[in-house]
This record gives C-alpha cells, structure tokens and sequence, in this order.
C-alpha cells in the first residue's frame, strides 16, 4: 500500500510539464496550482482519524489508496485552468487521507510485529515514488498523451492496492470513533518534531538545484544530481532504519540523525563548490529519513485512537509543506540562499533537541 501511494506521487510529478504545456500555465498559474493539493490535504487529514475509528481501518484504507489512485488521472483531464485546480484540491486530500489511514495500518503491524517496521514503510514508498517515476520518464520520452499514462497507471495501481489490501489488520481497539478535539501536548510536540524534519526535507527537494546553479554556479546536470544525492539518502536511510531504531532506540535515533542534517545543513550554508553542497544535501537527506515515520508512529500511541494521533501529527507536519518552499525563498530574497539554509541547521538541530517527544507512550484508555 505504501509502494502504491508513492507510485501515484512518482507518476503524477513526471507529468506536470505535460499539463502545464497543455493549459498554457504560466509559472505563477502552475505555483498555484501545485499549492492546492497541500492544501487539500490539511483541510482533509483531520478527519481522517474519525473515519478510521467509525468503520473498519482496513477497509476505509482501501477504499482511500483506491480513490487516490483513480484520482491521479484527474489533472490530465482538467480542460481548464479552474477543473485542474479543483482536480488537484481532490487529489491532494485524498493522498492525504490515504496517507493516514495507510499510517495507522502502519501501527498496527508494528504492534503485532513486535519491531519497529515504520522507517522501512517509508522508504518502500520512496521505491514505489522512484518506480512511479522511472516509468513516468519513459512515457515522457514516448511523447505519450498523459491523459493515457496516468489513467492507465490509475487502474493497474488500483488493482494492486485492493489486492494488497485483502492483508491488512484489522483494528479492534478503541470502538467509540473520537470527536475532532485539539490535540494532546505530547502530540503537539511530536508534531512539531515532524514539523521540523518536513521544514528540511522540503526546503532540500525544492531548492537544492537551484543552490548549486545559483550559488555554485555549476551545470543543469550536476545541479539535478544535488536532489539524486539527496533523495536516495534519504530512501536508503529509511530502508536501513527500522535495524538502527531497534538497536539505539527511537530517540538515540533522532538525535544521531539530526546531528548528521545538522552537519549536512552547515555544509551547505559554506559550500561553494558541488564537492561539498552535494555531500551536505545528501546528509540532510539521511539524517531526516526516519523523524517522519517514528513521529507517526509516536503519534498513534500516545493516544487510544492511533488514527487520531497520526491525524493530528500529519496535519503539523506536513504544514511544514507549505511553509518551507516560500520562506526559503523569501529570506534569500532578502539576504541569500546560505543564509536561509542557516534556517534549515538550526531546525534539523531543534528536531534532536525534541527527539525525547518521541519515546514510547502509555496513552491513557
């Protein structure tokens, strides 16, 4: 199910020239556009720890992964700069729905596993973004109308999903579905710590080839290789992660993770050639990989309703989505990029200082 979600994140992205050209968006069109299924996504996520609480948590997952995947055919098939817009307000509240219901799930077969399994979830969805894309690539290559890609990706992931989730747990804790409540202090903070790693990891995929092109100077080639660095460190982080927390403990974990984004931040802010700003993207990218997937997974246990928890962690977090891309820009614009990557070392350094949010909690039931 996680190798799905991000196939249909890793097929749309390759795509979005396509409809640009076919809409005729300018840059400021497309921005907005591309602003909306963030947007989607914090106005639906709150909800979705009630849906998973109300009715079964294995079935609302299929149906939303199910949804999802039909929904990414929907922006090539805007005819207008209005329907792509409400198609990609659809498509990010699904894919975020989706995204915490899949989470709870998630929980569920860590707890009867017995060993953590979230970091290495994680990163199957990064193979299944690369798989999504790889293909997407081809496609592209082909000159192939996306309208005919994306739909047929649409359906061969639908039926991926709903036989996979013939597997999922069922959860039988917690009958009475919560109310919509502000979240706990102790979700608050584990919200924040994602909050921080997300602030990184978005800051590092949206500028990091724009840093080696503006600040170094270096080739278009090179400047893309900045975010293969990153995203494969990442990727790798998380597939290795789940043996790293099960041997130092989630919180030694964070911290020894924030002291390698921390150093890779700093690398950046003082690198001025690709020798050492690939390196620090690529630190950054490791030392973020496991703060998302251990803080969702914090997050469904300290309270009774784990969708709830992850619901309410997600929502923080991910708000660090929107926020990270335009105040990265706008402290360039008024000063540099290095100074705005000061930022970044000093939220990886806060996400360490935080990582005590993230050990074991006893909910009270």
């Amino acid at each position: 199910m996680f190798a799905v979600h991000g196939a249909v994140n890793g097929s749309f992205a390759t795509r979005i020239p396509w409809i640009r050209e076919r809409l005729g968006l300018s840059a400021g069109a497309l921005g907005l556009a591309l602003l909306m299924p963030a947007l989607g996504a914090l106005l639906a996520m709150p909800i979705t720890g009630t849906l998973v609480h109300r009715f079964d948590g294995r079935t609302v997952t299929r149906v939303l992964i199910g949804g999802f995947t039909l929904a990414l055919a929907l922006p090539a098939l805007a005819p207008t700069f209005g329907w792509l817009l409400l198609a990609m307000l659809v498509f990010g509240a699904v894919a975020g729905m989706a995204d915490i219901a899949m989470n709870t799930q998630g929980v569920l077969v860590e707890e009867r596993a017995g060993r953590p399994v979230m970091s290495g979830l994680h990163g199957v969805w990064s193979l299944g973004g690369m798989a999504g894309s790889a293909i997407g690539v081809l496609a592209a290559h082909a000159d192939a109308d996306a309208r005919v890609h994306l739909g047929g990706m649409a359906l061969v992931l639908l039926v991926v999903s709903q036989i996979a989730g013939r597997g999922l747990p069922r959860d039988e804790r917690a009958p009475d579905p919560p109310r919509l409540a502000w979240p706990s202090r102790p979700v608050l903070l584990i919200g924040l710590v994602g909050f921080c790693a997300v602030f990184a990891e978005g800051a590092s995929a949206d500028w990091c080839a724009v840093y080696l092109r503006d600040v170094m100077g270096t080739s278009p080639a090179t400047a893309a290789a900045a975010y293969t660095g990153f995203a494969f460190a990442m990727a790798a982080g998380r597939l290795v992660g789940d043996r790293v927390v099960a041997r130092l403990g989630a919180v030694t974990s964070v911290r020894a993770g924030s002291v390698a984004a921390t150093v890779g931040a700093l690398l950046v802010v003082i690198a001025r050639t690709p020798l050492l700003g690939i390196p620090g993207f690529a630190l950054i990218g490791l030392g973020i990989a496991i703060v998302v997937p251990l803080a969702f997974a914090a997050g469904g246990r300290a309270v009774p309703h784990a969708g709830q928890g992850i619901a309410a962690v997600a929502t923080i977090a991910y708000g660090a989505g929107l926020a990270a891309p335009g105040s990265i820009g706008a402290i360039a614009q008024l000063s540099s990029l290095p100074s705005a990557f000061v930022v970044v070392a000093v939220l990886t350094a806060l996400f360490g200082l935080g990582a005590g949010a993230l050990a074991r909690a006893s909910p009270e039931r």
